[in-house]
């Protein structure tokens, strides 16, 4: 049994690689490469820069968001520690499974020094969740806004589901009665039934965190309409005139679309930036520049989670190193 767990991990990580790489094989094989490479030769650099700072300013407001989860179920943790966490998660983000893989490592990261594992997994899944929220109301506002404009049935049908499915997970997760009718289907496991159980009165608490909670998902809209803007900016850099409008709409649905399994979203994300983007009139291979450029963002912000993992890992090391009993100091 405990050889069969790495096993089936390497083979599911081999089938997220095989999609990532051969869904980006399929596009490339789609679009003029020299045609892509030539708009890209020609972005404007002042546009690009800015979407970059934008990007940052980003994954600021989500990190500030995390924090604010975390003060509202009382871990009492540093700063710091916390703006670690987050940038180590971005970081393993870049070739874990799905776009949430960073967050297994950052729950297991935090929980080591909180010592509080439940309500730091929940204060992950309710990161998760104000994220999502985010997602969906600026997706339905813009879809009520200007349902006119869309393009293609496809999309409203999805903004209308997204929103559907965000609400029975609200329901479920905060209601009592709901979450342990369905809790009991781990009843074989009453350890693991306990451990989501102990989840759900964590995310419980807050409801009495109105106030903390609106915070999250305000951040989280602006977030959302901030990444929107990225790409738009990054269109405008690659000589596309597109209305801002189109971004608010599709970029909600690739950020739902890159928890599909792959590695850091990479395929998924091009392949609905190509699909979407094409129904407003742009080249197939300039979307997939659009996107790229975007995840060479993702990259560079993910780098400052990288420095800092290796930080880490160097000073327990260290510290292990010291404390090994096998080491002994040489008095000068």
């Amino acid at each position: 049994m405990a050889t069969k767990k790495p096993l089936n991990n390497i083979i599911s990580f081999l089938l997220r690689l095989t999609l990532s790489f051969g869904l980006l094989a399929w596009i490339f094989s789609k679009i003029d490469m020299e045609h892509t490479w030539s708009v890209i030769q020609s972005a404007d650099v002042g546009y690009m820069l800015w979407a970059g700072v934008v990007f940052f300013f980003i994954n600021i407001l989500i990190l500030l968001r995390w924090d604010i989860l975390v003060r509202a179920l009382k871990l009492d943790m540093p700063f710091w520690t916390i703006a670690k966490w987050f940038f180590i998660g971005l970081f393993c983000n870049l070739f874990l499974p799905t776009s949430v893989g960073g967050d297994v490592v950052k729950t297991i990261g935090l929980s080591r020094q909180a010592k509080q594992k439940p309500k730091v997994f929940a204060s992950v899944v309710l990161d998760r969740l104000c994220g999502f929220a985010g997602i969906v109301i600026v997706a339905a506002v813009m879809f009520v806004v200007g349902y006119r404009q869309i393009p293609d049935r496809a999309v409203g049908l999805s903004i209308i589901a997204m929103t559907l499915f965000s609400l029975t997970i609200t329901a479920v997760l905060f209601s009592h009665r709901i979450y342990s009718f369905c809790c009991r289907l781990f009843d074989r496991w009453p350890k693991f039934k306990k451990s989501i159980m102990d989840v759900h009165y964590d995310i419980v608490l807050m409801k009495g965190k109105v106030s903390r909670g609106i915070a999250a998902i305000l951040l989280s809209c602006v977030a959302q309409v901030l990444a929107a803007y990225a790409c738009y900016v990054v269109a405008k850099a690659l000589h596309q005139d597109v209305d801002f409008f189109y971004f608010l709409i599709f970029s909600p649905l690739v950020c739902v679309a890159t928890a599909l399994p792959s590695i850091g979203g990479l395929g998924v994300r091009e392949m609905g930036w190509v699909y979407l983007l094409s129904k407003v009139g742009v080249a197939q291979g300039v979307a997939v520049g659009i996107s790229l450029i975007n995840f060479l963002f993702m990259v560079l912000v993910g780098l400052i989670g990288g420095g800092m993992y290796v930080v880490t890992f160097f000073d327990r090391r260290v510290q292990r190193d010291q404390t090994d009993p096998g080491v002994r100091l040489q008095k000068p």
